[in-house]
Formats: structure tokens, C-alpha cells, sequence
């Protein structure tokens, strides 16, 4: 939860009475995380209206820049009815009451739900003659590798992970690439966009045996998500003797499509935002600017087929998603629940992504691609 501090959010601010006359303005306040105990300055900024709304965004500015960039926008929406200032962040979960003061100068109220805790946020205007906390700058981002070229790894370590290694993954840095604690299938299945069921043919080593490698190249900048994964297309090719071709085939899958009475998710149109999903602990997701296409490949992720999506739903979306994963018992949620003082644990995620999301999960089975193997060796350590 503490990785929500240094995020920057874009608000949508809906009509009210006086709304622009009341809370156009940069707005400061402290808030305590119930995590940590610790102080956190805040900045919410809102300018004038244009016609019926305007967009705000919101800092957390004593956070050190970590995963997830201050710059990085969720959306949110704000309302005034009458003194009562009412803001919902989908993208994190978050929804806040308070009350406007008399001199429209001060919002008192409670963070109610996204914390393990209540949490008091207390926002005061800035007027003039008074201090501004400044704004952290983003960090510089790493300079991108040039787009037309088509890298190659020059140098690259293959070996088996390490026993009992819990760390997985694949990390990208200016001229290298690593992955970490994973299988042949699990690497081929992130770079095919694909499930596992759907990788057919190959023994049963390449679903087991986990491999840590590191590719270097000369190629300067940061490479892309395309490049990269070209790279280690490559280098798979190269060193386990990788071929495979493409089939269509009847499977059994999940079909993700809306629910009978619509979904409950918020569309986002904002053009500074960026795609990030997040995970606030077991079976609890926050997504930001994420397409259907996007949010059916984390599902896969989770589940025992490859999801398809079958909403008709276009665009990107801000919205959280909480669970109770199969492999858990059916408890107390614990501090990561949207609402942290419901006394049922949430349900489980075929029925948490109706109730909450208004889509449904459901099996079928469809004609869906796979990669069937044709060759495939162990690679040699070195």
C-alpha cells in the first residue's frame, strides 16, 4: 500500500454548487499511513473549471520515487453537494469524505476505504502569501534504445536457478536483460502473450526446469518491451534450439464478458496516463489505464486456462479488483481489503469480478492459437 504515496493522480471533477468558486486552488495536508505510522505531505491541485469539469492531481510528495513514478496519473472523481466534498479513486482503491469549512478554505474528513484503517486527511488551501511545499520532480528516465534497431544479446549466461529461489521475474536496464527463477514454458508463454495450455508438444523438463539468464548488448538505451523480447526470442532460438509453428485448436478456456446489468468499471480518457497494474497482496489488484486485452492476460495469469476477451468493451480503464485466492483460507481479508472493516472475507474471484466489475468468467471452449514445438534442447550452463 505504501507504493500509493508517490503516485500522481489526475482527478475529474464533477458539477456541483460553487465548485469551481470553492475548491479551484492548490489544497495542502498531511496524512498518517495507518501502515507505517509515518507523516505524509500532500498536494492536491485543482484549477478552474472548464464548463462542467476540471482536472486536478494529487501528490504525495515525501516519498522516495520507487516502481511506480509520482508522474505516473490515476484517475479519480471529486464532488461538492453543499459543504460535503466526496472523492473516489478507482485506480487505487481509495474513496474519502469531508466537509468544506464555512471560509471554503479548509476540507476535514476520512479516508474510508483502500486503507487497513480509517485514515484522517485534512486539506487547507493555499493562500496567498503562503508556502507551497514544492513538487518532487520525476526521476530522468533512461535514455530508449533507438527504435530501428532490431538488438541482438553479444554476450549472455545461461544457468539453472538456484534451489528454493523465490525471486521470479524478468528485470530490463539499459543494455541488459535478465530473467530470474523461470521455465522455458513460463518465458515463452510471457513472450507469446500466451497461456501455458496453449504450448503443446515439448517434454517435460521445459515446464520444469527454471533457468536464470542475463543478456547483454552493445546497443545503447533502454530497450523497449518489443526489443527485449526479441532478444530473448533469440537467444532461445540460439541456445535451446528453439523452433515451434502455430495451430489453431479447439481448448478449453475462460470468456470474459459483461454481466447482466452492465459493468461497473470507469472509463478513462486521459492521454498523460500509463497502463500499470499492481498488486496490493494476494487477490488484491489495482488497475490504471488497462484495456480489457490487458486485464484478460492478468486473469490468465491466475487461472488454469488462457481468457478470452468476449466484452466489446474498447478503451482503458481505472477500477481495483479484491479476492480471496483459492489458495488462502476463507478468513479475515486482512489489511489489504478494500474495506477494512467488513467482517466477511471477499469473495472468490469468479464472483468478485461480477459483483465488483460487472464481468463475468465463464468456460467454454473456442478455437485458440498455439505454439506447438517442434525441437527444443537444454541449454548448456555456462
Amino acid at each position: 500500500m505504501n507504493k500509493r504515496w508517490n503516485r500522481l493522480i489526475g482527478i475529474a471533477i464533477l458539477p456541483g454548487a460553487l465548485f469551481g468558486q470553492s475548491l479551484t486552488g492548490t489544497w495542502q495536508g498531511v496524512m498518517r499511513s495507518p501502515e507505517d505510522s509515518a507523516a505524509r505531505r500532500t498536494v492536491l491541485k485543482i484549477p478552474p473549471a472548464e464548463g462542467d469539469f476540471s482536472r486536478g492531481d494529487f501528490y504525495s510528495i515525501d516519498r522516495p520515487y520507487l516502481a511506480f513514478p509520482a508522474y505516473l496519473a490515476f484517475s479519480a472523481i471529486i464532488t461538492l453537494r453543499g459543504n460535503v466534498v466526496k472523492v473516489s479513486m478507482p485506480g487505487i482503491g481509495v474513496v474519502y469524505e469531508g466537509n468544506l469549512s464555512a471560509d471554503r478554505n479548509t476540507i476535514v474528513g476520512t479516508i474510508k476505504r483502500g486503507f487497513p484503517a480509517p485514515v484522517t486527511w485534512t486539506l487547507k488551501r493555499v493562500t496567498r502569501g503562503e508556502q507551497e511545499w514544492a513538487i518532487p520532480k520525476p526521476p530522468t528516465p533512461a535514455k530508449p534504445m533507438a527504435a530501428d534497431i532490431d538488438p541482438v544479446f553479444e554476450v549472455a549466461t545461461v544457468k539453472l536457478s538456484p534451489p528454493g529461489a523465490q525471486v521470479r521475474g524478468v528485470r530490463v536496464q539499459p543494455g541488459a536483460v535478465s530473467t530470474l527463477n523461470m521455465t522455458p514454458a513460463e518465458l515463452l508463454a510471457v513472450l507469446y502473450d500466451v497461456h501455458p495450455h496453449q504450448i503443446v508438444g515439448a517434454p517435460a523438463w521445459f515446464s520444469s526446469e527454471k533457468y536464470d539468464i542475463t543478456g547483454k548488448t552493445e546497443a545503447g538505451g533502454r530497450p523497449s518491451q518489443e526489443q527485449w523480447q526479441a532478444m530473448v526470442r533469440k537467444l532461445l532460438a540460439d541456445r535451446f534450439r528453439l523452433a515451434f509453428h502455430r495451430e489453431l485448436r479447439e481448448l478449453p478456456v475462460y470468456a470474459l464478458s459483461v454481466a447482466k446489468g452492465g459493468a461497473k468499471i470507469s472509463r478513462t480518457n486521459s492521454k498523460n496516463e500509463r497502463p500499470a497494474i499492481m498488486g496490493r497482496g494476494p487477490g488484491n489488484w489495482l488497475f490504471n489505464f488497462t484495456s480489457m486485452s490487458d486485464f484478460c492476460k492478468l486473469l490468465q495469469g491466475l487461472l488454469d486456462r488462457p481468457v478470452v476477451d468476449r466484452t466489446g468493451l474498447a478503451g482503458r480503464y481505472d477500477f481495483t479488483l479484491t479476492s480471496t485466492p483459492d489458495a488462502l483460507p476463507a478468513k479475515n481479508p486482512g489489511p489489504n481489503a478494500l474495506t477494512p472493516a467488513a467482517a466477511d472475507p471477499p469473495p472468490e474471484l469468479f464472483t468478485a469480478t461480477r459483483q465488483q466489475l460487472g464481468l463475468t468468467i465463464k468456460a467454454t471452449k473456442l478455437p485458440t492459437e498455439v505454439l506447438v514445438i517442434d525441437r527444443v534442447e537444454k541449454a548448456s550452463e555456462n
